[in-house]
């Protein structure tokens, strides 16, 4: 996700990301944190999991609109057209990028669990003021609901990411772990397992999308694909 020197906690100047969307991210994600984050502390992450998971859950008659021709996932072309529909104007160029970084099994088609992290970034990335200009601000992607949780999750990286440079790391996540379990000898074992989960490539700092595979899976996202493989299995 980007070079770094030095172990997990390097000044941010040494810090440059790898991709231009992961520019475009950190830099969307700056200018978010100026406004603060109305978290207050990661207990407070986890009291809106259920919330969180089910309003993404709802987001599955969204997928299967989109995944046109029913095979479980959302390849190239089919993005194009829902970016289309969704009335959302990025370039081809954008398109690719986001197709390529969310498409993490690599095998040109979107999971249902990859295709809510590119909506979520999409949501993100259309906090830049000139692509506000061709959306309207109070439903930049036509589905406000869903919106809302992606704000939510936007909110949480947000608290999580102290020094508001984009990233998150290690001490980052421990540092917001303390001050929910103050005390507790577990709290650094908590943090530092949470945080292996959302740091994939092992550099020692989480990016936005990272962070939103992890959030999939702590609330079981991909639990419903497997669920419906088992039951497609039995039939």
């Amino acid at each position: 996700m980007g070079g770094v020197v030095g172990k997990g906690d390097s000044p941010r100047k040494a810090w440059v990301p790898e991709t231009k969307l992961e520019a475009k991210m950190v830099e969307a994600m700056q200018r978010r944190a100026s406004e603060g984050s109305a978290m207050k502390s990661f207990n407070s992450i986890i009291l809106k999991f259920p919330k969180i998971d089910e309003s993404l859950r709802n987001c599955k008659a969204i997928f299967q609109q989109f995944d046109e021709d029913s095979n479980g996932a959302i390849d190239h072309e089919e993005l194009k057209r829902c970016f289309l529909k969704l009335e959302i104007s990025f370039s081809e160029e954008e398109i690719n990028d986001l197709f390529e970084a969310c498409d993490i099994n690599e095998d040109m088609g979107m999971k249902f669990n990859e295709f809510i992290v590119l909506l979520c970034l999409v949501y993100l990335l259309k906090e830049d003021p000139a692509a506000l200009q061709a959306v309207s601000k109070k439903s930049r992607m036509g589905m406000p609901n869903l919106e809302a949780t992606f704000e939510t999750l936007v909110d949480a990286f947000v608290f999580l990411d102290k020094n508001k440079d984009g990233y998150v790391s290690k001490s980052e996540m421990v540092h917001a772990i303390n001050e929910t379990t103050a005390g507790e000898r577990s709290s650094g074992r908590i943090a530092m397992k949470r945080f292996e989960e959302m740091d994939w490539d092992k550099n020692g700092m989480v990016n936005f999308k990272e962070f939103l595979f992890a959030f999939t899976r702590w609330v079981g996202i991909d639990d419903i694909e497997d669920e419906e493989e088992e039951g497609e299995e039995k039939v």
